[in-house]
């Protein structure tokens, strides 16, 4: 079975959620300390002149379209579709599952807390900040990666500097959203405890499943 018993795992997720929870009640309460981190953070990745161009600019642009939430949805049946065709139908199911729940959470999660983006955002993004939809869609598709794909490859060497690629773009796509003023800092934080949280869940709810659905003749002779 690609994912793998961890007896941790509630711990983990114990420990996520109840985070995600604070800082979302922090924010929501609109108190000080959250404030005050955000505004420390946002000087350390945030443009002086928010509104003039720069190849800087450019680049966390990219960054940013490349993780935005269709391109997610279209990495993530990308994958799926390849798990499928290599005989992973159980997985490829999975990983849909993963990114559509996650992003029904993440937008419960913005009604709930209802944070206004910073002043200076872009007008392309819209809606509530927190927490971040870029980051939370990009996790995800990270977390198939690192517990699906990467794993498959045979060369230890390589499946290293995949995970750590896979890494430092989700540090780069936080760091972009805080860039172009499209987040605050704690709005990506936030959007990876509760992405983190869920892929505990789910993967408990891989190794529960998996089994039993490897009998239906839709995923029939699934790898898992």
């Amino acid at each position: 079975m690609l994912i793998e018993q961890d007896s941790n795992r509630w711990q983990r997720l114990l420990v996520s959620a109840v985070l995600f929870v604070v800082i979302a009640a922090m924010i929501y309460k609109n108190t000080m300390l959250i404030g005050t981190l955000d505004s420390v953070l946002q000087t350390l990745f945030t443009n002086n002149h928010p509104n003039a161009e720069s190849g800087m600019k450019t680049f966390m642009k990219v960054v940013s379209f490349i993780a935005s939430p269709k391109m997610d949805i279209f990495w993530t049946c990308l994958i799926a579709f390849l798990l499928w065709g290599f005989k992973y139908k159980i997985p490829a199911l999975w990983s849909l599952c993963l990114v559509a729940g996650g992003d029904v959470l993440g937008a419960i999660a913005k009604h709930l807390v209802q944070r206004a983006r910073p002043a200076q955002h872009m007008s392309s993004d819209s809606g509530y900040s927190f927490p971040s939809g870029h980051t939370l869609g990009i996790f995800l598709v990270a977390a198939i990666l690192l517990l699906l794909v990467i794993p498959l490859i045979q060369r230890a060497a390589i499946r290293v500097i995949c995970q750590l690629l896979v890494i430092f773009f989700v540090v780069l796509l936080a760091i972009s959203r805080v860039y172009l003023y499209a987040h605050y800092p704690f709005d990506t934080i936030g959007a990876m405890l509760l992405g983190y949280a869920w892929v505990q869940v789910a993967e408990y709810l891989y190794r529960a499943l998996a089994p039993r659905l490897s009998s239906w003749r839709l995923v029939r002779n699934s790898y898992y």
